[in-house]
């Protein structure tokens, strides 16, 4: 088993320091030396708009201004790392979310104006923009996981449920946001009944060998924690595999490589925030320290309904 050495973490600090955005060189020096909360949150807010959403290449591959719903989710995220979802800053997403929900109370996640903005080929090509579990299902199950009332909330959860029980197949980054919300939904029997149903759905997403290349997705991509519902979905050797292969990925100059590239400027934006995303993971699971019992931490698995 592959422990991420004293040596690994001091080159993923310079490299931090040489190449990564401020805010991902403050989310570092909050997970690893004790920056307070409060500076992320600053510099976070600096990509915020005036509607509430979150844009401004927030999202590497999202180059433009306006504000984007899997923008915002991003954001959302980085505020549930840090623990706390401020309401001042989840009333003014939702009220953003509000502004671009479609009639069956799902966002996409992009709008018609990606098209003309500075972004990822893959985005500027993106021709559905129809209601979608990724991000509403991951944004509504981070409000619920922090007991965030709004009214988008729950419309957003409504959504998610009839979508969530029409699932019969899904793709990696969707299955994420399916992962997050059932984790975190209030009907916590329904929950568990989904998640055993979409099991084997769910673990079809990713590329259980360690080796694969490409834009392939990992176990580690659902379950970043050892108390993330999807761990259950693999065993300990699986999740330790990959694990070894996470630590094993990291260059020379310090940092991880993102799966997607495009141009050279947000290449490094991404794996400026990808390495400290590397860096959470492997230390979620005791891979900065070697575990006594050499064992990878597991959750009790959800039981079934």
């Amino acid at each position: 088993m592959d422990t991420t050495t004293r040596d690994m973490l001091h080159a993923a600090e310079h490299f931090i320091a040489r190449n990564a955005r401020l805010l991902d060189r403050y989310r570092y020096a909050h997970h690893f030396q004790s920056e307070p909360a409060r500076t992320v949150r600053a510099v976070l807010n600096t990509y915020r708009n005036v509607d509430g959403g979150y844009g401004n290449a927030l999202h590497p591959e999202l180059r433009g201004h306006g504000s984007q719903p899997i923008v915002t989710a991003r954001a959302l995220r980085i505020l549930d790392e840090l623990g706390y979802l401020p309401a001042s800053l989840v009333d003014a997403a939702c009220r953003y979310l509000r502004s671009v929900t479609q009639p069956d109370g799902g966002v996409p996640p992009v709008l018609p104006n990606v098209r003309y903005t500075e972004s990822a080929p893959w985005w500027r090509e993106h021709d559905d923009f129809a209601s979608a579990l990724n991000p509403t299902a991951a944004i509504a199950g981070l409000l619920h996981k922090h007991r965030a009332t709004s009214e988008w909330r729950d419309r957003a959860t409504a959504f998610s449920w009839q979508r969530i029980s029409a699932l019969n197949w899904t793709d990696a980054e969707e299955a994420e946001a399916v992962c997050l919300f059932l984790q975190h939904a209030p009907d916590q029997e329904r929950a568990r009944a989904e998640f055993a149903r979409l099991a084997p759905v769910l673990r079809a997403t990713v590329a259980l060998d360690p080796a694969a290349h490409g834009r392939a997705h990992t176990p580690l991509d659902l379950a970043r924690r050892p108390d993330d519902w999807a761990r259950t979905l693999f065993s300990d050797a699986e999740i330790n595999a990959h694990l070894d292969a996470l630590a094993a990925a990291q260059e020379e100059d310090g940092g991880w490589r993102y799966r997607d590239t495009w141009s050279p400027g947000p290449d490094m934006e991404q794996r400026g925030a990808y390495t400290v995303d590397c860096l959470l993971t492997l230390r979620a699971y005791g891979r900065l320290s070697r575990p006594a019992s050499g064992s990878v931490p597991r959750p009790t698995p959800p039981a079934r309904a």
